[in-house]
């Protein structure tokens, strides 16, 4: 185990790392650099500034810092994102689910101890250049990679072992099964033979209901043509009394007005008349001195 506590050669994957994220390291820096440059050799031209001037160009400097250095950590965040995902499909073919435990990333004690393996990694090689060749990816053959290996093909005989059992159990259910099957086609073979003689009785019974239902079906045509000619003369009937009725109505209307007509001419009627006429005239006058009356003071 080497001093992060990983062996050799993931210790070197690590040193490749921090050998890149030390040179984006020392770009963001010099980014940041030429920023306060560029304030310098573009504001920075005279002797004096007041205040407004001077707030004016720290808010525009850290403005443009502030983008910068958003864009690099954004820029490192997908970097890891990227590193972890190479890991993971790596692990994935071997059928391993890697862990991570995020708060060993702010583990001061941890984080110092990776601080002091790059200073001293670093110092022992004099400030190597960045652009080291390109690694071959992990590839987990080496050191445990045989013992990964005894465990997958020990897994994979448990399973072998099991789906046999499965086997052995699913044959014994198929003989259960075609035992099963023969009893059926038997009793179903009987069953055919049972529902043969009851067919045959079946036949004879539906043919009796057959002359049942034909001679209920004659008897019922017979009774609805009965029926309908029944209606019709009843209709025929209703007719004739209607016309009957309406003459009688008339000869009765007819004999109304001859008996009124010959009532009016009887000496009991002129009479009648005569004495309601004298009452009329006897009313007229008392109402026209009953108003003189009401009149006078």
């Amino acid at each position: 185990q080497a001093e992060l506590g990983v062996n050799e050669h993931h210790q070197n994957e690590v040193v490749s790392y921090m050998r890149f994220a030390r040179f984006k390291r020392g770009m963001c820096l010099k980014t940041v650099d030429s920023c306060f440059q560029d304030l310098k050799d573009s504001r920075l031209v005279e002797e004096t500034f007041t205040v407004d001037e001077v707030i004016d160009m720290l808010d525009g400097l850290q403005s443009v810092v502030h983008s910068e250095v958003e864009s690099e950590l954004i820029n490192t965040t997908y970097t890891n994102v990227l590193l972890l995902r190479q890991l993971f499909s790596q692990a994935e073919k071997w059928y391993l689910k890697l862990q991570t435990d995020v708060s060993d990333l702010e583990n001061r004690e941890l984080l110092h101890q990776v601080a002091e393996f790059e200073k001293s990694e670093y110092t022992s090689s004099n400030e190597k250049s960045t652009a080291d060749p390109v690694k071959p990816k992990l590839a987990p053959l080496n050191e445990g990679g045989s013992e990964l290996l005894n465990k997958t093909v020990a897994h994979l005989q448990e399973e072998n072992e099991k789906l046999k059992t499965r086997l052995r159990t699913i044959e014994t259910q198929a003989t259960a099964a075609l035992d099963e099957k023969s009893k059926l086609e038997k009793s179903l073979r009987d069953l055919q033979m049972i529902q043969g003689d009851q067919k045959n009785n079946a036949n004879q019974d539906i043919t009796e209901l057959e002359n049942k239902v034909a001679a209920l079906k004659s008897q019922f045509e017979k009774t609805l043509n009965d029926t309908t000619a029944n209606q019709k003369f009843l209709e025929e009937d209703l007719m004739t009394t209607k016309h009957d009725l309406l003459k009688v109505q008339d000869q009765l209307s007819t004999a109304e007005k001859e008996l009124e007509k010959k009532f009016q001419q009887t000496a009991a009627y002129r009479n009648m008349k005569e004495i309601l006429t004298r009452k009329n005239e006897q009313i007229k006058d008392l109402r026209r001195r009953l108003s003189k009356s009401v009149v006078l003071p």
